[in-house]
């Protein structure tokens, strides 16, 4: 008998997800005081955000593939 997976549908996109978990982190990194771990979540919020951004420049309409 085999099983069958089963399929979540995602409740929210990637993007949304990633400024989340940029909101998250930069909230987080303000409780702390000055200092490596406090640097270490400001620049995991910066690569979210990055994603985030990139992640909507691939998606949008006005792409085009490279030409020779």
């Amino acid at each position: 008998m085999q099983q069958q997976r089963r399929f979540l549908k995602p409740t929210r996109t990637f993007e949304a997800h990633l400024a989340e978990e940029a909101l998250r982190l930069k909230e987080a990194a303000e409780a702390l005081p000055e200092g490596t771990a406090r640097e270490l979540l400001l620049r995991r919020a910066r690569q979210a955000d990055t994603a985030s951004h990139i992640s909507d420049w691939l998606k949008s309409s006005g792409l085009r593939s490279p030409t020779r």
